[in-house]
């Protein structure tokens, strides 16, 4: 059976110039800009059978649809209709050729609809990216509340740290992204939404575990636990690390706080992390109090890209949500 596709039978008479028949000789990969404009006629007279009835389906002039038959004959050098009349009748070529037509035809319907849905106001899809450590609560909690005015809006989550999910955004994978530092860029828009603040984080029995606040100097002499240098909270460590007057000495780098909260419980260093979602045993978390140690979170943009009504709603949510982001 012939594919029938929706937005084929609302094609109107502009959808396709005059000239859709001009016969070209193409060049060996342009197959699909010379036969892609054709295809949905060949289709409709295939399914009627009937040029005249095919044409009034379309919207478009028979005189139209008859030139680009026949000129997609040429094209290809077959013929994929019997005459007989006002009639016609697919040849076994023409057939063969259906099969294919269908088949593209039923993708590119999908395709379509696919995207109208994502960008449907009420149950369209936000791609939204987001810190490892946003992960466990933050996050969660904030599409709770914006599912409560938009319950049929789907997400694709993505955690990573914010150079690579600002490299996915520009690559059209992602739509919005929570990240720190709040990014610089001339294609970006980035709007500063909270801060964090930043703990010491030392073992239990570390000689600093009494205290309750601390000076970051006083850690200058510690083996330190960190994230790896792409991270954000790397080189915000290392530049609180720089304003106290020392550079760190690593010993160990990771790609997610938990775990270096592990391993600052098993004695193999300290780290400068934010709040966890729960205690971790075996740690104590002191508050800095020189320098100041924290970290902004924005949400960014592509400043060029416009945003699908889903998308733009959730952005307006989470610009609403300023200084009171986090739990």
């Amino acid at each position: 059976m012939v594919h029938e596709s929706s937005s084929r039978r609302r094609l109107s008479q502009n959808s396709y110039p005059e000239d859709i028949g001009r016969s070209v000789e193409p060049a060996a990969d342009s197959w699909p800009a010379v036969l892609a404009p054709r295809l949905a006629y060949f289709a409709a007279v295939a399914r009627t059978e009937h040029v005249t009835r095919a044409a009034q389906e379309l919207q478009v002039p028979q005189s139209t649809l008859s030139r680009a038959l026949v000129r997609l004959e040429q094209d290809l050098g077959v013929d994929l209709f019997a005459r007989h009349g006002r009639t016609l009748s697919l040849t076994p070529a023409g057939r063969t050729f259906l099969g294919s037509v269908e088949r593209a035809l039923g993708e590119v319907e999908r395709a379509a609809e696919t995207v109208r849905a994502d960008a449907d106001p009420e149950a369209g899809k936000v791609a939204f990216g987001f810190l490892h450590t946003m992960g466990s609560e933050t996050v969660p909690a904030l599409i709770r509340e914006f599912r409560v005015d938009h319950p049929r809006v789907r997400f694709s989550l993505v955690q990573n740290y914010g150079e690579w999910m600002l490299e996915r955004m520009r690559a059209g994978e992602l739509d919005l992204c929570l990240t720190s530092p709040v990014p610089a860029a001339p294609d970006l828009v980035a709007r500063r939404l909270d801060e964090q603040r930043l703990r010491l984080v030392v073992p239990e029995d570390h000689r600093l575990a009494s205290r309750k606040r601390v000076r970051l100097a006083e850690a200058a002499e510690e083996a330190f636990v960190t994230l790896e240098p792409p991270f954000g909270l790397r080189r915000i460590t290392d530049d609180l690390c720089a304003q106290a007057g020392f550079r760190p000495r690593v010993a160990f780098e990771g790609e997610e706080a938990e775990t270096l909260r592990g391993l600052v419980a098993a004695g193999l260093g300290v780290a400068l992390l934010p709040p966890p979602a729960f205690a971790r045993p075996g740690v104590v978390e002191l508050t800095v109090t020189a320098p100041r140690a924290v970290r902004e979170i924005g949400v960014a943009w592509l400043a060029d890209r416009p945003a699908p009504p889903p998308v733009a709603a959730f952005r307006q949510f989470l610009l609403g949500r300023r200084g009171r982001l986090l739990p």
